[in-house]
């Protein structure tokens, strides 16, 4: 790809995440061009991931969204709404701040940063994902993934950490998606599922390599020695 998607970890990031939320959402709506280009509370809030889509040619932000968990709150959009039964007391994650520049080109971008939250939500164990939209083709993007709607025969409802805009509120089964893509022949099975992205990196670069390397050696259990139990 012609970007990478990473986890946003310094502040710098943060507020690079920030300036194309300010693009993308104050090119609709003015009064939120301001406000969303500074970093709010929840993003730095524990529970939540913000995710920084880059150019590797310039260095420029060129997509965002934000993840937020309910591993220890509830998440935010629950303040809103009652959730459905079937999704009480489960692991939940909410997308919000979704944005690309208006100008973006690459239709990819988003698709990434669906398949980035994804690979997010079964790493973090979680089983749903919510997600509000507000616009009919904001929620035709969503059904073409898999994502159902959670009040099908209700009007869209005002959220009020979406500045009490009026939401259609969808979800998403995490954790039966990749069985719900190949038993429907989905056209996006082999890029969210069968495909690697090098540049979807969601953990820091050779992390997992220095970790191991500096555990002492007889921390690290060897395949011969379970064999011989």
């Amino acid at each position: 790809m012609a970007f990478s998607v990473e986890i946003a970890r310094s502040e710098q990031q943060l507020r690079a995440a920030c300036h194309v939320r300010s693009l993308s959402y104050g090119h609709h709506l003015p009064e939120l061009r301001k406000t969303f280009n500074e970093p709010d509370a929840l993003d730095h809030h524990p529970d939540a991931l913000v995710l920084l889509a880059t150019d590797r040619a310039t260095g420029q932000p060129v997509g965002t969204a934000r993840l937020c968990t309910s591993a220890y709150e509830q998440l935010p959009i629950a303040r809103s709404i009652c959730l459905p039964d079937h999704l009480q007391g489960r692991v939940l994650a909410e997308i919000t701040r979704l944005a690309v520049p208006p100008e973006s080109p690459d239709p990819t971008i988003k698709l990434a940063l669906m398949k980035a939250s994804y690979l997010c939500c079964l790493s973090l164990q979680v089983r749903w994902m919510v997600i509000g939209a507000r616009s009919a083709g904001l929620v035709r993007g969503y059904k073409r993934l898999g994502f159902e709607n959670l009040f099908p025969d209700s009007p869209p409802v005002p959220l009020a950490h979406a500045g009490g805009l009026p939401h259609h509120v969808l979800a998403f089964d995490v954790t039966a998606a990749e069985r719900i893509w190949h038993g429907m022949l989905h056209p996006l099975y082999d890029w969210m599922v069968g495909t690697f992205h090098p540049d979807i990196q969601l953990f820091p670069r050779g992390r997992r390599h220095a970790e191991v390397a500096a555990l002492p050696s007889a921390s690290v259990p060897s395949v011969a020695t379970h064999a011989t139990h």
